[in-house]
């Protein structure tokens, strides 16, 4: 079993799409085992997004994240991190598919529904960023 962090994205979360996004994530077979919800600070953003820092684009992405609430859920399942990227779509909600969370739910590359780690090592960062060992006992 693999665990992995999922966010819904504030542009998701205002526009009601978080029940949706975690019906079609448990649809998918893959199981919600910790879930909250809250509202980033831009301190919070910036810690969480820490390794995008000398990117052009790190500003307006914590900006983005700590303008409304979110989702956070760890999910597992065999291959979880593998299977949530595959199931939220390419990063630019322009060029996803449409049977992909992103090509349902986002917008741009930017505004585009959701957040998943990319690797075993980003997700145990990334899980223990919003979930202590107790969240997820």
């Amino acid at each position: 079993m693999q665990r992995t962090l999922a966010l819904v994205k504030p542009d998701a979360y205002a526009a009601g799409h978080h029940g949706a996004i975690a019906a079609k994530i448990q649809e998918s077979g893959l199981v919600i085992v910790a879930l909250k919800s809250l509202h980033l600070t831009r301190t919070q953003a910036e810690g969480f997004y820490h390794v995008h820092k000398a990117r052009p684009f790190f500003g307006d992405l914590c900006k983005f994240m700590s303008e409304g609430k979110i989702l956070a859920m760890v999910l597992e399942g065999n291959e979880a991190i593998a299977r949530w990227r595959a199931l939220m779509g390419p990063t630019d909600a322009t060029k996803a598919p449409k049977d992909t969370i992103r090509g349902m739910f986002g917008t741009n590359v930017e505004r585009n529904a959701t957040h998943g780690s990319d690797a075993p090592e980003t997700a145990t960062f990334e899980i223990g960023f919003f979930f202590s060992g107790l969240d997820l006992a």
